[in-house]
């Protein structure tokens, strides 16, 4: 495989982007928006050309989209609109944005961020403090949303109509420049579809519960709130208890670790994935003794293999696995792990991280378990929780306190600083899961977005029936670079998994539905990745 390419946001000043400029342009301003008679050579050079600085999105040799600005008078504006001045904010220096264009297959995603982004730097740079531009009738959202103000009489033909639009200098450091460097609200984050396996796309209800005035963790009403959160947590999983902690699930699996410790016996590491991995580092770290089952990567465990190492091991105590090894999707089997456990007294001990908010799953025979908020449960991340169904205390002085889930018991779940705003954020998400309908949606999603990649020759990680509905992972063949693939989608508006070192040894992508996902975002991206399946040139 070659090595992944990056894109670039740039000034244009090679001979070879000039000529793409005007193939893009003719595509989008003939052929898409009949503003211009068709020609033959199927190239368009704007009657600026001249004047224009051009702001190119560009991979390789190939530029993705334009965008075009000017400070020379007269504008196009000024040819359509008599007495332009008078409708503008006065004394004021002036730039002209026009031609904005992306090729069709890069659009709502990074493409037209950069491009806008690298403009304002330019203007910026600049001191322009006001932009003109003829914004599409059909763009008119996205321009409101960037912070531009219509002004005067529509222009253009009947078959391709413009609205005059401006923006000052005062809105663009007030809320456009918040929109681009993404640092505003969960919704304005919308033009590119969240796949990730966390942080995951963030409710609206979700979100107001976050941003709301912080409360002590000393006051009665945050540990009021908190116990009810906890309860609600409890009863999502069927647990007896639960601990709230300030960190990852990594954290979480720390205390599990931490616990196992104070027990005498040997314990059991089941691994068929990048997570069961980390669950033997986490019981390395804390010189556990134990052994390890390991299967293949998206294999699913034989029931009598583990059977028989249950009966092998001398005085086995605990039994440590992951239900949804994140790495491939394969969901482990937990009920069929826990009666085998519960016929000879071993401790079962799970990793729910992937798997909470995402399956049913039913903590009663388990004897910790780890979850986290940033992931099906639908809050952000940054709270991880250990729940556990025995009595627990203050360990000795070896364990951290910041681990010590017995610590954390006796203190009623807040021996320290605990964010109220991460809080509440999980009680507002956990409010969706008193439907019925909660999980089975995303269960059939999964069914039909499985079928029609593997339809459309995919090849899907895990067994159908034993993978989570909550992450489908492709095994991609050697021509397509997981990297390069995974950068293209993000560019025409999927943000996938394929970042990760695991996945891009195995050049695998991930597509996870662990937070708002709609059929539509899906039937979208169903249709681009075939095309890329069929058409894909990796040294492009």
């Amino acid at each position: 495989m070659s090595p992944a390419q990056t894109t670039e946001f740039k000034i244009a000043t090679e001979s070879w982007e000039f000529d793409q400029i005007h193939e893009l342009n003719y595509q989008t301003f003939v052929e898409e928006i009949p503003q211009h008679p068709s020609e033959s050579s199927k190239r368009l050079v704007d009657q600026f050309h001249r004047d224009n600085t051009y702001i190119v999105s560009v991979r390789g040799r190939r530029v993705l989209g334009m965008i075009s600005v000017t400070d020379e008078r007269p504008f196009s504006l000024d040819q359509k609109l008599k007495d332009l001045d008078s409708y503008l904010p006065p004394a004021r220096s002036i730039c002209e944005i026009r031609l904005l264009s992306v090729q069709a297959s890069r659009r709502g995603g990074r493409v037209l961020k950069g491009l806008l982004k690298t403009l304002a730097d330019y203007c910026l740079e600049r001191e322009y403090d006001l932009a003109i531009i003829s914004g599409s009738e059909r763009e008119q959202k996205l321009y409101g949303h960037l912070g531009f103000v219509p002004f005067g009489p529509l222009v253009g033909t009947p078959a391709a109509m413009y609205q005059p639009m401006y923006l000052t200098l005062e809105t663009f450091a007030t809320e456009t420049k918040v929109v681009l460097t993404g640092s505003g609200s969960a919704t304005q984050e919308q033009s590119c579809t969240n796949l990730l396996p966390g942080p995951v796309n963030i409710a609206d209800k979700v979100h107001d519960a976050f941003v709301a005035p912080p409360l002590s963790h000393r006051s009665n009403e945050f540990v009021d709130d908190l116990v009810l959160t906890k309860r609600r947590l409890c009863r999502l999983v069927g647990a007896r208890s639960v601990e709230i902690f300030t960190g990852s699930g990594t954290l979480a699996n720390d205390v599990i670790a931490g616990q196992l410790s104070l027990l005498s016996g040997r314990g059991l590491v089941l691994s068929n994935g990048e997570f069961g991995q980390r669950l033997v580092k986490h019981a390395e770290a804390f010189g556990l003794e134990f052994e390890t089952h390991e299967v293949d990567w998206g294999a699913t465990f034989v029931e009598d293999e583990i059977e028989n190492e249950l009966d092998r091991i001398p005085h086995l105590d605990w039994t440590w696995a992951v239900h949804c090894e994140t790495s491939s999707g394969v969901l482990n089997d937990m009920g069929s792990m826990a009666k085998m456990c519960s016929r000879r007294s071993i401790r079962l001990c799970m990793d729910c991280i992937s798997s909470i908010g995402t399956v049913r799953v039913d903590l009663s025979g388990i004897y910790l378990a780890s979850g986290v908020s940033g992931k099906g449960l639908g809050a952000y991340p940054g709270l991880s929780m250990v729940y556990y169904s025995h009595a627990v205390k203050p360990a000795p002085e070896n364990i951290p306190r910041c681990l010590d889930l017995g610590y954390y018991a006796l203190e009623n779940g807040v021996p320290f600083t605990i964010s109220s705003n991460l809080l509440y954020a999980v009680r507002a998400a956990l409010e969706k899961f008193g439907s019925a309908d909660a999980f089975d949606s995303t269960d059939r999603l999964a069914r039909w977005m499985r079928t029609r990649l593997g339809d459309a020759g995919f090849e899907i990680v895990g067994p159908d029936g034993q993978s989570s509905p909550g992450v489908i992972t492709l095994a991609l063949p050697s021509s397509l670079d997981s990297r390069v693939l995974g950068q293209r989608l993000e560019e025409e508006g999927f943000r996938l998994g394929y970042n990760s070192s695991y996945l891009v040894d195995r050049n695998w992508i991930q597509i996870a539905l662990m937070g708002d996902v709609s059929r539509e975002s899906l039937e979208r991206l169903c249709s681009r990745l075939p095309k890329h399946l069929s058409t894909f040139d990796a040294s492009v």
